[in-house]
């Protein structure tokens, strides 16, 4: 008897709403900016997590374009991936199923929103840096798995335009900052995505928490528990410092660029004292999946 994978029985009931979703326009006002948890390729077994993404992108206008940036393209200076249409993906993950690395998730044309993003961030971003001077065109970058995985989810239609922009830093500051001059994008129908993991200390899962057999580790309820304190305060500062403030570090970000994609979405916010709407919680294989967006 053949198993029918989740991701199908998702497309089947996710592709005639998506196909439906009316586009942004702009008597919808500014998108809020997004920081979700991307999991990796498993996600697309989840069918809850599946549906809570998609549950989330049907709650707002489809938008004109989303611009990413993902844990997985930490480069400086600032990069943006080719924008073509058919953009390929990156299959940056190993010992997954052999079908993750068939996935294809064929988006439309970018080349507009990446004319936008070089416009918005022309000139330095970041105290005169002259290493930061103008946004580098990647002739042949794709997307990465912490941007078409949760897409597929969201926009399984692979409808709507998608650019990343790299990582360029792990400062908070400066990321906030560089979060501060995309801000405009969003009154324009962008949609912008930090994507990252709420917690993300791999190594340290035991073989039960990495299986979903056993309970979430105490340093990421910890994390996540602080997190999401500080997120409903509105307190960016105590997130920015949170190499020394939040419980459970170093051991829920032995490195940091699963967290610090947050600070780009918080930093094309308007505001952030109470305006940031928790949209998933919970945890996958022992990490926190808390997502959220902000206006």
């Amino acid at each position: 008897m053949t198993t029918v994978h989740p991701y199908q029985v998702f497309l089947r009931d996710a592709l005639p709403l998506t196909e439906a979703q009316a586009t942004w326009t702009e008597g919808d006002g500014p998108l809020p900016a997004l920081y979700l948890g991307h999991g990796a390729p498993p996600l697309l077994e989840s069918s809850r997590w599946m549906d809570e993404l998609f549950t989330w992108a049907q709650r707002l206008p489809k938008p004109r374009a989303v611009l990413m940036v993902s844990a997985h393209w930490e480069a400086a200076p600032l990069s943006i991936s080719q924008p073509a249409a058919g953009t390929p993906l990156i299959y940056d993950f190993s010992g997954f199923d052999p079908l993750y690395y068939r996935l294809t998730y064929a988006t439309p044309d970018a080349a507009d929103l990446a004319d936008r993003v070089v416009a918005t961030l022309s000139g330095t971003w970041s105290g005169g840096d002259e290493r930061d001077r103008g946004v580098h065109r990647h002739p042949r970058r794709g997307l990465d798995h912490g941007a078409w995985v949760p897409l597929m989810a969201m926009y399984p239609a692979a409808d709507v335009p998608v650019l990343q922009l790299s990582l360029p830093t792990d400062d908070s500051a400066r990321l906030i900052e560089l979060g501060g001059r995309l801000r405009t994008l969003r009154e324009e129908g962008v949609l912008i995505i930090g994507s990252g993991f709420m917690t993300h200390g791999l190594p340290y899962l035991t073989y039960e928490q990495f299986t979903g057999t056993g309970p979430e580790p105490g340093w990421s309820r910890d994390f996540d528990a602080w997190a999401g304190q500080a997120l409903a305060e509105g307190d960016v500062d105590a997130l920015a410092d949170f190499r020394s403030r939040a419980p459970g570090m170093p051991y829920a970000h032995p490195t940091v660029e699963h967290f610090t994609p947050l600070f780009v979405t918080l930093g094309a916010a308007t505001q952030v004292e109470a305006a940031v709407q928790t949209t998933i919680e919970g945890f996958f294989f022992g990490l926190s999946k808390r997502s959220f967006q902000v206006v």
